[in-house]
């Protein structure tokens, strides 16, 4: 006698469940033409006005060019002179002093408001306050400063007067004046900053604060142990941003004391300029563009590698 047995053969789970088996969504063949469309502005815009002159600059800085006749070859003339120039070395000088003061302060500071955003209240009217200075140009800010600044009649020295104090001189002493303008770009550039380590604050899942609490840290000890580890490759991001545009800084020094007293402010973009467009060699000023390339180069692949920005500490 013989069982039927009353077993199904076995389904496959896309039959069990009903669920469709998956299709290749076919490209539709105007797809690639769209995307060029949209992508070939960009691409223009990096060309004309980046690599372009990038190339064009490197081959100038192997010349003596004057703009009034062709360019005419000179090897490795101009590279030799920028090695044995004192200017420049002291104008490099001047320009790692101003990244020192304005890195190290912007930093504390926009670390500090993101995290005050992020624990106490995340109102965007208080961003958009922090943000205000970021959205005033550098030269409206450098032109209102100096006035702010003046020795004699600035209002920032009306209230030092006030309290019996000297007045300083922010802008016209050696030992202020790269002090005072780095100071002056922290306030403007302080807010962008802060919203950008908010934006990665925003990141950190909110249960690990929870289990930190559970633990009995204190808010101390949260932001060493549990901010700062799982911020770090916002930050490390965010170093590199900020170190590259501080070693380019040029208009406020150029509209607050045009690299003086005595060169104490002639960071490495003024006399690149200076050397340009107020002597005509274009050539050197060129070899000097293309040493500041490389020492950016160089600097922004330790900071990666030091501050390991490809890597998080998240699960």
């Amino acid at each position: 006698m013989t069982v039927a047995s009353s077993a199904s053969p076995a389904r496959s789970p896309a039959k069990s469940y009903g669920a469709r088996p998956l299709r290749r969504i076919p490209r539709r063949r105007g797809d690639g033409a769209l995307a060029a469309v949209f992508v070939a502005p960009a691409l223009l815009g990096f060309l004309v006005f980046l690599l372009w002159p990038t190339l064009r600059g490197i081959y100038l800085s192997f010349t003596q060019f004057n703009l009034l006749t062709p360019p005419r070859w000179a090897g490795l003339d101009n590279y030799v002179r920028v090695v044995n120039d004192p200017v420049f070395w002291d104008s490099l000088a001047v320009t790692v002093e101003y990244v020192v003061i304005n890195i190290g302060v912007q930093t504390v500071a926009a670390l500090a408001i993101a995290v005050l955003m992020q624990r106490l209240t995340r109102s965007a009217l208080l961003r958009s306050v922090v943000l205000a200075p970021y959205l005033v140009s550098n030269v409206v800010a450098g032109i209102v400063w100096l006035w702010m600044l003046d020795t004699q009649l600035g209002i920032g020295n009306q209230i030092i007067g006030a309290f019996g104090f000297d007045h300083i001189p922010f802008l016209t002493d050696e030992a202020w004046a790269i002090p005072t303008i780095a100071l002056i770009n922290v306030w403007r550039h302080v807010g962008y900053t802060a919203l950008l380590l908010f934006a990665g604050l925003q990141a950190i899942p909110g249960d690990v604060y929870e289990a930190a609490k559970v633990d009995g840290a204190s808010e101390w000890r949260m932001f060493w142990r549990v901010t700062l580890p799982l911020l770090r490759p916002v930050l490390a991001v965010v170093l590199i941003m900020t170190v590259i545009g501080s070693f380019q800084v040029f208009d406020t020094v150029a509209v607050t004391t045009l690299g003086g007293p005595a060169n104490a402010t002639n960071v490495l973009q003024l006399y690149i300029y200076n050397s340009a467009f107020g002597r005509f060699q274009f050539g050197y000023a060129s070899a000097m563009s293309v040493a500041l390339l490389a020492v950016l180069s160089a600097i922004t692949v330790i900071q990666y590698r030091m501050t390991r920005a490809g890597h998080t500490d998240l699960g």
